[in-house]
């Protein structure tokens, strides 16, 4: 596999995943803390009380990454730390602990690259209607800047959201992720309006603050799908299934990739997602439209796993029945990293903006063998084709800025505790011990192989 000198190798992490402490150093709660206190959210009833302390073992937890040689860490701030309240008052105790850990990676030569919001909101906030109350673009904004004005001098990439699409659909449509609600359609839209302003708004507080070098993205995950074959019909059928509302795969039209997209990118819904929703989607004025749509600098990609489509007799798409053997991830997720080739062509073709994979990866049955090793050989397997896949990409033309690899180490997954691990690094959270697994050193290969 082939990547461009300045491509940058790294790993993931989220904040509520990772840190635990969660009610030290003056920080309030998160609608996830609350979420997990409720009997039968998660579980085996685990939460994110302690995860993987990392808080704490964080100096520990940047050596690792030294040893693995990343170039870049992926991490998200915590809003309940920074500001208790939601908005006013700083909490410097919990501002600090970001002002350290950056500090701590560029001392190791790890690139901070920081994503303002991985789905922690405040409950206080919260509890004021969270991102239903229009006001929810402003509270975002200030937090934006409190934080750009205490890192901007050091971190140079940013990103607003982490998954708008994701946590909509499972935290606010299905009632799986927190805050556990299940609401209309109607009511999404509206939400996903505010989301949007967020996300404009805190750009340009973020562009106040930050040094002129500084790159903003924002972190998606969407429906991706890939063609059964290359033949032009398929592709054109995969093509359009991947900005269709609804989209042929059978999700919900909230999680179609043109309702969140479109109007960052573009300035505007396209007709189709216009007629399909109708008079629910909220009116967006032009003014509002510009503060959604100004320049961002990348677009990263959360990919795991596609939809094969084919083109049915009237070259509509339609989703095929696989025809590989693909194998399945410890989530029962499919295996398909021809996703991210076609993924990332389909959005660069529309969206004309550099990819950086903010997420890929795979659960495993990991576990420290008798040898003190974790022998993860299928994740190594996996990372393999995603990336050969990904590397095809950016060889036919498509910008491609980095790859951040999902997780860094064990965490907590969310409504599925810590059952599922996804990390380079083993956790072992009883005793806090970490084991850097055989993927870790292999993938320590591949970011070495790229100067070569």
């Amino acid at each position: 596999m082939k990547f461009s000198k300045d491509f940058i190798f790294g790993a993931a992490s989220a904040s509520y995943q990772i840190e635990g402490a969660i009610k030290e150093d003056g920080k309030s709660l998160s609608i996830w803390d609350t979420y997990c206190m409720r009997e039968g959210t998660i579980k085996k009833g685990h939460n994110g009380d302690i995860a993987c302390d990392h808080y704490h073992r964080y100096k520990e937890d940047v050596q690792l990454m030294k040893q693995i040689d990343l170039q870049a860490y992926r991490f998200s701030t915590s809003w309940p730390r920074i500001l208790p309240n939601g908005t006013g008052a700083i909490n410097e105790k919990g501002l600090d602990f970001y002002d350290r850990l950056v500090d701590e990676l560029l001392t190791n030569d790890i690139e901070p690259f920081l994503t303002l919001f991985h789905w922690d909101l405040p409950l206080c906030l919260y509890e004021k209607g969270g991102w239903k109350n229009p006001d929810s673009a402003d509270w975002f904004a200030e937090y934006a800047s409190v934080v750009g004005t205490k890192l901007g001098d050091r971190v140079k990439n940013w990103m607003t959201f982490n998954e708008m699409a994701m946590f909509v659909r499972l935290g606010y449509l299905e009632a799986v992720h927190a805050p556990g609600e299940k609401n209309s359609t109607f009511e999404c839209l509206r939400m996903i309006k505010n989301l949007l302003l967020a996300h404009g708004k805190g750009t340009s507080d973020l562009r106040s603050v930050l040094q002129k070098d500084a790159k903003i993205g924002f972190a998606h995950c969407g429906a991706i799908n890939f063609p059964e074959d290359d033949s032009p019909a398929n592709v054109a059928a995969a093509r359009k299934s991947m900005f269709d509302v609804p989209n042929a795969c059978g999700y919900h039209p909230v999680f179609s990739n043109t309702l969140y997209l479109d109007p960052i990118f573009l300035g505007k819904y396209d007709p189709q997602t216009l007629d399909y929703f109708g008079d629910d989607l909220p009116k967006i004025n032009d003014e509002e439209m510009k503060i959604i749509s100004q320049p961002i600098d990348f677009l990263g990609l959360n990919y795991y796993s596609g939809f094969m489509i084919k083109a049915d007799e009237q070259g509509n798409p339609i989703e095929a029945e696989s025809k590989e053997d693909e194998g399945y991830t410890n989530f029962d997720w499919p295996v398909r990293p021809k996703g991210l080739y076609w993924g990332s062509k389909f959005l660069y073709e529309r969206y004309k903006s550099p990819i950086l994979v903010t997420e890929n990866g795979m659960s495993s049955a990991d576990w420290v063998a008798l040898d003190g090793k974790v022998h993860d050989h299928e994740r190594i397997d996996f990372l393999r084709r995603y990336l050969e896949e990904f590397s095809k990409a950016g060889q036919d033309g498509v910008p491609l800025m980095g790859y951040m690899q999902w997780s860094i180490m064990d965490n907590f997954e969310w409504s599925e505790g810590f059952g599922q691990r996804f990390g380079l690094i083993h956790i072992d959270y009883k005793t806090q011990k970490r084991t850097l697994k055989d993927s870790a050193l292999w993938y320590k290969e591949i970011i070495k192989s790229k100067d070569e």
